[in-house]
């Protein structure tokens, strides 16, 4: 059953990763514009203290634990999403692990960091996405923001840090194909695109990045806003579009 396309505090919008920086600024943003915003987090308390935290920015905040990189955790989140919630307008993943400590070389890195980087920022966006696909098309409207970073550009792909490289190149490519197939079966009102908020003042970006979180979720939230002629299948830094 299609509803009318949400505006303001109708739309329902989910964040990964949000119990601190880039995904909690991100929630803050979106609960200002009126939003109604689930914050997710792989530990239930800081997922509570951080919703705390937002309790003047807007509608009352949810709250929901979520590990991107477990399936199990994923299924049991889209359940409870379905069964209380009931929809979803906007999904946020940003969910992310920090570079490869110590800037290894891709024939040193270790399986184990490649594969715990493809995790989070490809195998769980693809299997969250999937899951709750559904309510988006449900109610004709959606809006897919995957945090990616310049990082992974293929077109200035440089030495170091590897596996934060290479599964951010794959979210990319996992976006461009995530808006193709969607146009393709007739779900184009679902505008899927890539984000690289630039290095910004987290526990991840470190406190000499030059960007404050405010910046850093900027371009963030206005891609989980864009209106209908909205632009689906793009990176963008700055509001810019950037070569993949």
């Amino acid at each position: 059953m299609n509803r009318d396309a949400p505006t303001g505090a109708d739309r329902v919008a989910v964040v990964t990763g949000a119990g601190r920086g880039l995904g909690l600024e991100t929630c803050r943003q979106l609960a200002a514009r009126g939003c109604r915003v689930v914050l997710t987090a792989r530990d239930a308390g800081r997922g509570s203290r951080a919703a705390h935290d937002l309790a003047d920015a807007g509608p009352e905040v949810a709250t929901a634990v979520l590990d991107v990189a477990d399936p199990d955790s994923i299924a049991a989140f889209a359940g409870w999403l379905e069964r209380e919630i009931g929809r979803l307008d906007v999904l946020v993943n940003n969910a992310g692990v920090p570079p490869d400590g110590g800037g290894l070389s891709v024939f040193d890195v270790p399986l184990e960091t490649m594969q715990r980087a493809m995790a989070t920022h490809v195998y769980g966006p693809l299997l969250l996405t999937r899951s709750v696909l559904p309510l988006m098309e449900a109610g004709g409207y959606g809006r897919i923001v995957n945090v990616s970073s310049t990082l992974g550009q293929l077109q200035s792909m440089g030495p170091r840090w590897p596996a934060y490289r290479i599964s951010k190149a794959a979210l990319n490519a996992l976006t461009a194909a995530t808006a193709a197939e969607l146009e393709a079966r007739g779900s184009g009102n679902i505008l899927v695109n890539s984000v690289c908020p630039g290095w910004t003042r987290t526990d991840l970006g470190g406190p000499k990045a030059p960007r404050s979180v405010q910046e850093g979720a900027d371009t963030i939230v206005w891609l989980a806003t864009l209106p209908d002629d909205g632009p689906s299948g793009g990176f963008f830094q700055d509001r810019r579009k950037i070569d993949w």
